[in-house]
């Protein structure tokens, strides 16, 4: 397919995608609409069956390594706010973190290997992954052999500090470990008016939640990035009742696997504490996301040189307190999780996040390009189609 063709039809694919937002755990069009595509360029589909998302499978006419290539596909509960023409048909939902990219850029990658198998060594696999924004889809993916023989694998994400096509890139940490806890405070309910009658549970949340900061001031490394952040804090039904209840919510970032231990640690002894301090007790509980990600230099280096080779632009990649669930699969096998300049605008997560269309077709290549050159193949194809 001549380089227009795969523009037009990758263009035609993301409006579709951004149109047509599905939540995580819920994208059975989006599946469907991949589907669709892949199968009309015949691209083997594996049977594995998931609810929503699959794997692609290009299976090169030369022996070489098995690598993969993650694409996440689900939607932001967000009511998108931008005058595309192409904005989110769907109240309520809109593709804010740039899914609708990762998915075309993945089937314009798998597209160009299947046309140049004779050129591409080994086998690659393009992981179509359900509910990342649930830090918690990977998991989905894991579930299954998929991942048994394969022994490199790349991620990227819509970069909106960055020009279109920009590749980032860097070794090490990029992404922190995502953790969240839940903490109750039990007191006993008594009449406003008649505090000594019971536990105020409010003063003593309102001191767990001054205390805890002093893990990040105290407790951790100062060179060591983290944070904790109190996101949510109910108590009480109304105006003269001391409740029972405060209950307090929140996330953990870290980098460093031994932060990660301290920050669960402190965190219990700290409300447990605080709490009695206060006459009261606290319940905690810790609930453990993806880690942290990390680049594997030998990768990351190699993906900032291919993309000088081929005349992108390059920068530094950001490291950020964000988190992805792609850590999962560094777990148990080398990544690079790469940074793709979508334009500069909005950040993710905004309601008025959009992506410039114009960098598809040269995202879809570069990615094609990493897994074709990395698997030894001296000759890229794919430099200029």
């Amino acid at each position: 397919m001549g380089g227009k063709d795969l523009e037009r039809e990758l263009r035609e694919a993301f409006y579709w995608f951004h149109e047509h937002p599905e939540l995580s755990y819920e994208e059975v069009r989006t599946t469907e609409k991949i589907r669709e595509i892949l199968s009309a360029h015949g691209i083997e589909i594996l049977p594995y069956r998931l609810e929503t998302g699959l794997v692609a499978v290009i299976r090169g006419e030369q022996e070489g390594p098995v690598q993969a290539l993650r694409c996440d596909i689900d939607a932001l509960p967000i009511e998108e706010e931008t005058k595309l023409p192409y904005r989110s048909k769907e109240p309520g939902r809109m593709h804010a973190c740039g899914h609708d990219m990762h998915i075309t850029a993945g089937i314009g990658c798998a597209v160009l290997l299947q046309e140049n198998r004779s050129n591409l060594r080994g086998t690659v696999k393009v992981i179509f992954q359900p509910a990342e924004e649930t830090s918690l889809g990977a998991l989905k993916i894991l579930e299954t052999d998929v991942m048994e023989d394969v022994e490199k694998i790349w991620g990227f994400h819509a970069d909106p500090t960055n020009a279109a096509g920009t590749i980032a890139v860097r070794e090490g940490f990029v992404t922190a470990a995502v953790d969240r806890f839940l903490i109750t405070i039990k007191g006993i309910g008594c009449h406003g008016a008649h505090p000594d009658n019971g536990i105020d549970p409010i003063p003593a949340a309102a001191a767990v939640i001054q205390a805890l900061q002093s893990i990040v001031g105290r407790n951790v490394n100062a060179f060591h990035p983290s944070l904790l952040s109190v996101t949510r804090v109910s108590a009480g039904t109304t105006w003269n009742v001391i409740p029972a209840e405060a209950v307090m919510e929140g996330t953990v970032r870290t980098m460093e696997r031994e932060d990660r231990e301290l920050y669960e640690k402190r965190l219990r002894e700290i409300a447990e504490k605080t709490a009695q301090a206060y006459g009261a007790e606290a319940e905690t509980e810790w609930i453990p996301g993806p880690p942290a990600t990390w680049n594997d230099k030998e990768m990351a280096d190699f993906c900032t040189n291919l993309a000088s080779e081929m005349g992108f632009q390059t920068a530094v990649e950001e490291s950020s307190l964000g988190g992805d669930d792609f850590a999962f699969y560094e777990e148990k096998i080398p990544g690079c999780y790469i940074k793709i300049g979508t334009g500069i605008g909005h950040p993710i997560h905004h309601p008025a996040f959009a992506v410039e269309p114009e960098m598809l077709l040269p995202a879809s290549r570069f990615l094609g390009s990493c897994l074709m050159v990395y698997a030894g193949g001296g000759f890229n194809p794919l430099a200029e189609s």
